[in-house]
This record gives structure tokens, sequence and C-alpha cells, in this order.
């Protein structure tokens, strides 16, 4: 196991910035997830912590070691791919050995690394089998035992559940999880899911455009993000922005949104009279109001059995708002939303940063 550092790293295609001076310190057994949209540089970033893609400027450290002119197979790291990568020819047993083999280690050893590993991810009934005859779950399993028998310092992860059906990616997230908890060893994961991202960090990194825009453990993003991009990007439904103007009055703070429509400000928040902000309440924040709350138009509902998401109009703006209970809401009906104050943000409406104090 290893710290990994990753210090001022930036990489061009060309005369093309994809990467702009990253900073990233990955403690010794951490599970740290890089997140974000399409084209954010999440991989890039990865592989050049796996050497495959050249560093333009900064330094990468795995256990100390700068390994910036490392090769790949002196890195002692494994990757698992999206695409499993195995050999089609060559029965599991061997897929997961072929490393050793290489590295000509006894015959003794690769044997017992090969068997413990399969006990860990529940392959041993499959050790005969080739890559053709496996679900996609499995597959994914020997792709991990084949990093697991070579005990790297460090594994990369890049987007390995994106292949498997909804219900397969849901256990094998656990899995994956419970792998870390046992083996302990430093990893770096890259998603574009973020509810992956949340369920299975202990740090997150949230990526765009090549920067950093905010790191930290789950629940820390979840209730206290440093922009709108990370506060729309981090929960699932996504967080509500409406549009206003900061109020500063003789009483409490408030928020005027169009149509005349005002909320509480939050506690927290600080800002100028007249500034122009950004309110933001998560679809779980918002429960239902006798007629003192966000007055919303009843687009789509959407039951799941476990909630209700209903899909409204406030002034103009989608919202989107989820309840426990079960409501018989139809299109077209005008309902009350009383956001949760204590729970809310407040962003600037220019920069988008937060408004929010602590």
């Amino acid at each position: 196991m290893a710290a990994v550092s990753i210090r001022n790293v930036k990489k061009h295609f060309g005369t093309t910035p994809v990467i702009h001076g990253v900073d990233i310190e990955i403690a010794d057994g951490e599970f740290t997830v890089l997140v974000g949209p399409s084209g954010c540089g999440k991989s890039t970033l990865l592989r050049m912590i796996a050497g495959l893609e050249e560093i333009s400027a900064g330094d990468i450290a795995i256990g100390g070691r700068v390994v910036n002119d490392v090769p790949p197979k002196e890195r002692d790291i494994a990757m698992v791919f999206q695409n499993y990568a195995l050999y089609p020819h060559m029965k599991v047993r061997d897929n997961m050995a072929f490393s050793m083999l290489l590295a000509k280690r006894p015959k003794a050893e690769i044997e017992a690394r090969v068997m413990k590993a399969a006990g860990i991810l529940g392959l041993d009934q499959l050790l005969d089998r080739y890559p053709r005859q496996l679900s996609g779950g499995q597959r994914q399993r020997v792709a991990m035992g084949r990093c697991i028998v070579r005990d790297p310092q460090v594994f990369l992860f890049d987007e390995p559940l994106s292949n498997l059906d909804a219900k397969l990616r849901v256990a094998m997230r656990t899995e994956l999880k419970e792998l870390h908890q046992r083996l302990k060893t430093t990893s770096i994961y890259v998603t574009h899911d973020q509810i992956e991202a949340m369920t299975m960090a202990d740090q997150i990194v949230v990526m765009r455009d090549g920067i950093v825009e905010q790191r930290g453990r789950p629940l820390e993003l979840y209730d206290h993000p440093e922009n709108i991009f990370v506060a729309g990007f981090i929960g699932s439904p996504a967080m509500n922005f409406l549009p206003g103007t900061l109020k500063l009055g003789a009483g409490a703070a408030h928020v005027a949104l169009a149509e005349g429509v005002t909320v509480p400000a939050p506690p927290k928040a600080r800002g100028e009279n007249g500034q122009k902000v950004i309110y933001g309440v998560r679809p779980e924040h918002l429960t239902m109001a006798n007629g003192t709350g966000l007055p919303a138009t009843v687009v789509v509902v959407e039951p799941t059995g476990a909630d209700t998401q209903v899909f409204a109009r406030v002034g103009g703006v989608e919202i989107t708002a989820v309840f426990r209970e079960r409501h018989a809401f139809h299109a077209g009906e005008t309902i009350s939303l009383a956001p949760d104050a204590g729970r809310s943000h407040l962003f600037d409406a220019e920069s988008g940063k937060t408004l929010m104090e602590g």
C-alpha cells in the first residue's frame, strides 16, 4: 500500500490543454473516486497515474517516489478496465496468473495467490472456465482477481461497472467496497456516476473541464458544496436552483424569487442587499405546506413505491420534489412546497460560488 500525490499536474494534447494544474493527495489505504461529466479529464488523469499517458507538467508520486519517468510495469499498480480486458483463449485460472507467469514467480506461489484471490471473490468453482462462459459480473471479478494476485501498492479502476446492468452494478458496488475494506489497498476509481461516488468513496474529487472543483468526504460535498456545479452534480435527483435577489432588512433576510414569491434566506447565508443570487434546495428537503410555501404547478408525478417524485414548475423554473409518503397529485394542479431553510443553499448568481458560511 502507498499514498499517491498529484502535484500541479497538467496535460495537453498538442496545443490543447485538458488538465489544468491538478493537486490531489490520496492517503495510504484510501478509496478515492474521481467523478465528473464525460470529457472532464478524469480518465486522462488516471492514465497518467498508470503511466499510460505522459505528464506535460507537474509530478505524480506513489509511495513517496516520483514516477513521472517510471514505466507502467515498474509502478507497482494494477488497473481494472471498463471492458475487463481478459484473454479469451485462457481459462480463468490462467488469466489471473498471467502477470505472475510473466514475472517468472514460483509455481507454488502463483497457485497460492490465485486460490486466495479466487476465495475472496467467490471464483473457486469458475477457475477452469473460459471468459465466454462467464456472466458480466463474473468477468469483472476475474479482472479484479488478476489485480489482487499481484498485491500492488495501488488499484486503479476505470469505470469498471459501466457495462453491467443496473441491478448487478448495485451488487458489484457493494462487493468492491467490501473488497477494499478487506484488502485496505489504496484505490483510485473513475466514474461519471455520482451514486457510485457517494456510496463507495472515502474521498470524492469532483472534476470539470480539467480542473478540480471540490474534493472531500461524500457527505461533506453533499452538505457543503462550494459552487453550483458541485451542488448540482452531487445528489440524486439533482438540487433545484431558483434565481432571485437577496433582501436584507430590519427583519430576517429573505430571497425574492420570480412573480413576487419570497423564501427565507438560509440562516448561514451571507451577501449584500440586492445581490443577484441562486437559491438552492434539494428535492428531498421540500415538504408539503398549507399555502405558505412555493406555489408549484405539477407537471409529472412518478411513484416509485418507496417514494414519490414530483416534477413541477415554480415561476417558470422546473423543480423536483421527493416525498416519502404517497400523494395523488394530478398534472396542472397547484401545490404548495416548503423548503427546509436550514438545509437550503445560496450561491452568487455571477460567480456560482457559495454564499454559505462554514
